[in-house]
C-alpha cells in the first residue's frame, strides 16, 4: 500500500530501539518521514539510524529514558534543534512484567507504571504543543498510543500490566475530547499477541513458557504488522481519525 501523504512529516517515536517502535520508524522513514528515534539503548539507536540513512531516509538517534523528566526534556531540545516541531508522535515505549499480585513485586509495578503510564504522559507533555501548532496551521497532526488488548481482557498474573494499558486506553479516549476539537488526531492501538522483546523481560519461567505456547498455537503478529497499521492510520486525510484499533492474530480473535 502507498503512504505517499506521509512524505515530509516529522515523527517522534519512543521505544524505537526494538519491536513496534523500531518497525514503525523503519516503515515511516521509508515513506519519507523524518524520524526522531527515542530509547535508552544508544548503540541500537545509532545502528537503526545508520540503516535508515543508508536507505535514503532521515533519522535522528536520541538517547532518552521516558521515566526520567530531565532525560525527556533534553530529548525535546535535541529534536527541536535538529528537526523543528513535530507532527506525529508514537508512544511505543513499554514494559510487560507479569507475576501474581500476591508476589508483591512492587519493583515491577513501579517500572510498568513509570514507563507505560507516566512515560507516555511525559512525552505527551513534551510534544502536544507541537501537534496543536501544526494543526492550527492547517497541517496533519497525530498522536498514536500503543496500548494492549490486555486493557480489556484479563489474563491471570497480568493484572498490573493490564491496568497500565487500561489507563493508556482511557487517556487516549479522554485526550480526543481535548485535542480533537483542535484538529489533533488521537489513535489508540491495542495489539494482541505480537512478537517483540516484551516477552524476554519476563522472569517467571512458567509464564514465559505459557507465552511461548501461545505463539506456537496462535501465530502471533509481527512488529511490522503494527507498524503498517500506524502508517495506514496516520496517512489518512486530516479530517479522518481512526480513533481505536484492536488488532489480533486471526486465531486469537
Amino acid at each position: 500500500m502507498s503512504y505517499a501523504t506521509l512524505a515530509g512529516r516529522t515523527a517522534v517515536i519512543t521505544g524505537a530501539a526494538s519491536g513496534m517502535g523500531e518497525a514503525t520508524a523503519r516503515l515511516l522513514a521509508a515513506h519519507g518521514v523524518r524520524v526522531a528515534l527515542l530509547a535508552r539503548r544508544t548503540e541500537r539507536l545509532t545502528e537503526l539510524a545508520a540503516v535508515i540513512q543508508a536507505a535514503g531516509g532521515q533519522a535522528l538517534p536520541v538517547t532518552a529514558d521516558v521515566t526520567d523528566q530531565t532525560s525527556v526534556d533534553a530529548a525535546v531540545e535535541r529534536v527541536h534543534a535538529a528537526y523543528g516541531r513535530v507532527d506525529l508522535v508514537v508512544n511505543a515505549a513499554g514494559v510487560m512484567l507479569p507475576n501474581p499480585v500476591t508476589d508483591g513485586r512492587t519493583d515491577e509495578w513501579q517500572r510498568m507504571l513509570d514507563t507505560n503510564v507516566s512515560g507516555a504522559l511525559r512525552v505527551l507533555r513534551a510534544f502536544t504543543p507541537d501537534l496543536i501548532a501544526v494543526a492550527a496551521d492547517g497541517g496533519t497532526a497525530d498522536l498514536v498510543n500503543i496500548s494492549s488488548i490486555g486493557a480489556h481482557i484479563a489474563f491471570p498474573h497480568y493484572a498490573v500490566y493490564g491496568a497500565t494499558k487500561a489507563a493508556l486506553t482511557y487517556l487516549s479516549q479522554s485526550l480526543r475530547t481535548e485535542l480533537g476539537p483542535r484538529d489533533v488526531r488521537v489513535t489508540n492501538i491495542e495489539p494482541g499477541l505480537t512478537d517483540t522483546e516484551l516477552g524476554g523481560h519476563i522472569d517467571n519461567a512458567e509464564l514465559a513458557g505459557q507465552l511461548d505456547g501461545m505463539f506456537d498455537a496462535l501465530q502471533g503478529l509481527s512488529a511490522h504488522d503494527i507498524a503498517d497499521l500506524i502508517a495506514y492510520t496516520t496517512s489518512r486525510a486530516r479530517h479522518v481519525n481512526l480513533r481505536q484499533a484492536i488488532v489480533l492474530p486471526t486465531r486469537q480473535a
